[in-house]
Formats: C-alpha cells, sequence, structure tokens
C-alpha cells in the first residue's frame, strides 16, 4: 500500500444532530466520503446508526470519544475529575484548564462505555477510534489509555500527525510538541492500526474546493485520512455549535463531480478504516 495512494475521507460528529447525520450520509452517498465516527452520547444516536447501517451499508463506522459534549454515560461520581460533579462534560477552553486534573482511567472508562454503547447498537466493534477536539491526544496518558481501547477492541485509530502541512493539524499548539514525541512512540509501542498522514486542513474557512483540490493534487503516498464535518444546519445544531452553516458547504463541495473526477485522475484508491493492515 505505501507506494500507492489510497485515502480514507471521515466525517466527524455523525450523530451531532439530525442533521448532520444525514449531510454525512448524503457525503458519503453522492460523493467522496467513506468513514464517519459517531458521538454515542448524543440523543437519539440508536436510531442514526441503525438508519446508516440500512442506508449507507458501505460507510465505516467508528467511536468519536466525547470529553467535551453532552452528558456522560458513566454516572457523575465515576467522571468527577472531568465534570467536577457537574452534569455535562466541560466546554473545550475548560477542559483544556484543568487538563492536569483529569484522571486518565476515568476518561478511560467514559471512552469505553461509548464503546460498549456502539457495540450494542451496531452490532460489532468499531472499524476505528478518534476524538471530539482531539482531546486523546492532549497529553501522554490520555493517549495510552486511548491506545489501550483500540487495542482491545481491535479498531485502527487517527493520528494526530505526521501532516503533509508540517503542523499538527487541529491541534492546541501548546500540545503539539509534547504529541510529536508521544504519538509515534506510543503507536509503535502498542503496534495500532493507523493512516499515514493526517490532514485537517479542510475546516471552516479552508472548507473550500480550491482547498481540497489543492489537497488531492498533493496527497503524498501511502494512506491518509482527511477530516471533514458535513451537515445540515438544522435547529439542534444552530443552537447548540459554532461550527453549523459551513458544513452545508461542505456537503456542497464533498459531492461535487469535479472532485470525484480528481480522485479518479490521480489513481487514489477510496478506503475506510477497515481497510487498514
Amino acid at each position: 500500500m505505501k507506494s500507492e495512494k489510497y485515502l480514507i475521507v471521515n466525517a466527524d460528529d455523525y450523530g451531532r444532530t439530525p442533521g448532520v447525520s444525514r449531510g454525512i450520509r448524503k457525503a458519503h452517498r453522492d460523493g467522496v466520503v467513506t468513514s464517519t465516527t459517531a458521538l454515542m452520547n448524543m440523543p437519539g444516536i440508536e436510531e442514526e446508526l441503525h438508519t446508516a447501517l440500512r442506508e449507507a451499508p458501505d460507510l465505516g463506522l467508528g467511536v468519536h470519544l466525547v470529553l467535551t459534549s453532552g452528558s456522560p454515560l458513566l454516572a457523575p461520581s465515576a467522571v468527577d475529575s472531568i465534570t467536577g460533579g457537574r452534569k455535562n462534560f466541560p466546554v473545550l477552553e475548560d477542559l483544556i484548564r484543568d487538563l492536569h486534573a483529569i484522571d486518565p482511567e476515568q476518561a478511560a472508562a467514559e471512552w469505553e462505555a461509548q464503546i460498549r454503547r456502539f457495540i450494542s447498537v451496531a452490532g460489532r466493534n468499531p472499524d476505528h477510534l478518534d476524538s471530539h477536539h482531539h482531546v486523546s491526544y492532549f497529553s501522554e496518558p490520555l493517549f495510552e489509555q486511548f491506545l489501550k481501547l483500540a487495542q482491545r477492541y481491535a479498531s485502527a485509530i487517527r493520528i494526530p500527525l505526521p501532516c503533509p502541512s508540517g503542523h499538527c493539524d487541529g491541534l492546541p499548539r501548546e500540545f503539539c510538541p509534547a504529541a510529536q514525541d508521544f504519538v509515534p512512540r506510543l503507536t509503535v509501542k502498542y503496534g495500532a492500526k493507523k493512516p499515514d498522514w493526517f490532514i485537517g486542513t479542510f475546516y471552516d474557512e479552508q472548507a473550500t474546493r480550491e482547498q481540497l483540490a489543492s489537497i488531492i493534487d498533493r496527497l503524498p503516498s501511502g494512506i491518509s485520512e482527511i477530516m471533514c464535518h458535513p451537515g445540515y444546519a438544522d435547529p439542534p445544531l444552530l443552537e447548540g455549535s459554532a461550527y453549523n452553516k459551513p458544513r452545508e458547504r461542505e456537503i456542497e463541495i464533498l459531492t461535487t463531480d469535479s472532485i470525484r473526477q480528481m480522485v479518479a485522475k490521480h489513481g487514489i484508491k477510496l478506503i475506510d478504516f477497515a481497510s487498514l493492515e
């Protein structure tokens, strides 16, 4: 696989709202999206997963492990180092501020509950694991717990680096130096299945046809993952997420004929995480 070009186009946030789930299925059915990861603590996620299994049987399905949105699946006392005893998970800025206080084993227990819920609904293990806001890569202890879960459930993982851009796409800048050390070291230690490259630059103002075309034109050899966030901006998304209307633009771009033609022209093979060796 290394001398050829393979591409996973993964849509984050499946189950965030019905409109997001519908948009991801559209971007898979009519576009280049090959994979998605589900937020298993969202209302209605069981129905959305059943719909994906029925309407999009070729769509790769993983779990988008979360500590920064919605409520935990475990009892508040089991995740008090994360929530501070509150009902909901902290917002990203608060989690970063209090990162030093998080018990990695509590995070792992909550993540495992999310994985177990996926299995109970889908009837199979997730083909890969990643994390909402990339929180599983914020510290070495969290990343090690993340890798242990991937190993336990025979799931591939998203890696936040290396990136063709030369930067840590999506990771807060202050976490990059440490991640550049522990991510490759622990990934080798646990023998995690993973792509060779992560591309997180198709997002927000950079979520344009020109940007996606440039990524495809410059795609390195080996296996790459492009992270994307297609979705329809329904009322729950407009009320609960700052990243809403741009998701509809992502659907339009990801389903454009010219993008599919570019993928074919470059001989790029579209795959999902289940295809990783």
